[in-house]
């Protein structure tokens, strides 16, 4: 379901720009969550003011922020260059897991870290260490990069809301708090004239991110946390470099090089390493 918001978010960088696609993409979510979760959020609005501050961090960083960045990203570099660096978020999931919830981190996710960030690194410069030193590489994919750490925040802090307020009811607050930060940051900065419905044709992929990459894959992931974890749950995000790889090259007609491959294959050792957990013997 990710997968598709990537390529989409490269095939619709003409039509709308990044605040846009994410003001449309959540005003959909929010509109298709209401009737199964707007009764709900009344009921329980005491609660979500005693939460009010979290909710809004939330909102700001995994609604706004991250995929704000990922939008920005992808109108300066490509689909699969984006998923594959999307690949290290485990590695951040961890990152903000010591910082945050003081998790140790043992050798392994030291490790691991270091190898996905340097898998991001050959990715960026395309296998060419020169192009790092002389700055010489896409400026998406340092929006790209940036959008990790905050998605790992995102992630980590989303266990911190209470029961009550997971599932549906939870994607549709973040939602009604992001729509409510994006529209006017449309109107002070976007840069491509008035706000406009889209077209018939940008209709179903505008549907698509919103049902898909917002409302289902949304309240899979918070769901996930919930059970497992943001550092078990961050072991599949991997997963989406894998189907967004082959949409890319289907969808977008982009080329799959040798540098993607390396830098894949590192962040993915990296990853495993990092969340790796020994099995206890009997």
């Amino acid at each position: 379901m990710w997968s598709g918001n990537w390529i989409l978010g490269r095939a619709l960088r003409e039509a709308f720009d990044p605040i846009a696609l994410n003001f449309w993409r959540w005003l959909v979510a929010l509109a298709l969550l209401a009737p199964f979760a707007l009764r709900e959020a009344i009921a329980k609005r005491a609660l979500i003011r005693r939460h009010a501050g979290l909710l809004a961090f939330l909102a700001v960083a995994g609604v706004v922020a991250f995929q704000g960045l990922v939008y920005l990203g992808l109108e300066s570099t490509t689909a699969i260059n984006a998923v594959l660096i999307n690949a290290s978020a485990p590695a951040f999931i961890v990152v903000c897991s010591w910082i945050v919830d003081r998790e140790r981190a043992g050798w392994r996710q030291v490790c691991g870290m270091l190898l996905s960030f340097l898998g991001v690194l050959l990715i960026v410069c395309q296998d060419e260490p020169e192009r790092l030193l002389q700055l010489e590489f896409h400026r998406g994919d340092a929006w790209i990069l940036l959008a990790m750490p905050i998605w790992g925040i995102y992630s980590v802090l989303v266990k911190r809301c209470p029961p009550e307020l997971r599932g549906a009811v939870l994607t549709f607050v973040l939602a009604a708090i992001g729509v409510a930060i994006l529209l006017p940051l449309y109107f002070a900065v976007a840069p491509r004239g008035p706000l406009r419905w889209p077209t018939a044709s940008e209709a179903g992929s505008v549907l698509y991110v919103a049902i898909a990459a917002s409302v289902l894959a949304f309240l899979c992931w918070n769901r996930g946390v919930a059970v497992v974890g943001a550092n078990a749950a961050g072991f599949t995000l991997p997963l989406l470099p894998a189907f967004g790889t082959v949409l890319a090259i289907l969808v977008l007609g982009e080329s799959f090089r040798g540098f993607h491959a390396t830098g894949f294959a590192t962040i993915l050792v990296g990853v495993l390493l990092a969340t790796w957990r020994p099995t206890a013997r009997p």
